[in-house]
């Protein structure tokens, strides 16, 4: 009879374009090049080699050779933050990842770092909220997007956690904070964020970034929020700079 026949045939062809289309699009580590796993947008060194932030400062991130309560600048001089992690140094492969997501808008990197994240963050003491650090106004125009909340969106999607937006604004327009030292990053972020009145905030909240180095973004952002009566800052952070 005819119909089993067709249906048989067209299993066929199906099978062969699905299998060709398999092999046309198989996907490459997005770190080297090289073909990686089906689902998966790193080869499996890439994916082996990726460097971890631990042992880590639990109050600033910074790498450290052995756990400790805390680093030896945190222990003289306190950040505004109550805590900061970040789930993997700023090194090969993440120093080739990140700038390609924060300037050239590469998505899928962005995607394979916010899953770095959210596999990492798992695990930490859940907060209120996530808020991400805003964007001024001009450099969202100049960008097109806003890196770190195309972070926090996956981030918040995989841990069940509320996203706010809009109760922190970045009110003044700042230079590049890579373009100064440390002292001149402090002074480029000061008074550079405020919160909305309007709009209440929980006790707890975990600002959300793509890197940290000196943390002066984030301490700006921190110092309105407590100002404001947020009893709890953290930061979590995609990579740290040593």
């Amino acid at each position: 009879m005819p119909g089993p026949v067709n249906l048989n045939h067209l299993a066929r062809v199906d099978g062969w374009w699905h299998r060709l289309g398999v092999a046309l699009c198989r996907s490459r580590c997005l770190a080297c090049g090289e073909a990686a796993a089906s689902g998966v947008d790193l080869c499996a060194p890439c994916r082996d080699g990726l460097p971890w932030n631990t042992p880590a400062c639990p109050r600033c991130a910074l790498p450290l050779a052995a756990p400790a309560p805390r680093c030896a600048d945190c222990r003289a001089r306190p950040p505004l933050l109550h805590g900061a992690y970040a789930a993997l140094r700023y090194a090969a492969p993440v120093d080739r990842l990140l700038p390609r997501f924060k300037f050239h808008r590469d998505l899928a990197a962005g995607r394979l770092l916010a899953e770095a994240m959210a596999g990492r963050c798992a695990a930490l003491p859940r907060p209120d909220a996530l808020l991400p650090v805003p964007l001024h106004r001009g450099r969202l125009r100049q960008r097109g997007y806003d890196q770190a909340l195309e972070l926090a969106r996956p981030l918040a999607r995989a841990l069940d956690l509320p996203l706010l937006t809009g109760g922190l604004r970045r009110v003044r327009a700042t230079r590049p904070q890579s373009q100064l030292d440390a002292a001149g990053r402090a002074r480029n972020l000061r008074d550079a964020f405020a919160v909305d009145a309007s709009r209440p905030l929980p006790a707890h909240v975990v600002l959300v970034d793509d890197v940290m180095t000196t943390g002066a973004t984030l301490h700006a952002a921190a110092r309105a929020l407590r100002r404001a009566g947020v009893g709890r800052v953290e930061a979590w952070v995609c990579a740290r700079v040593a």
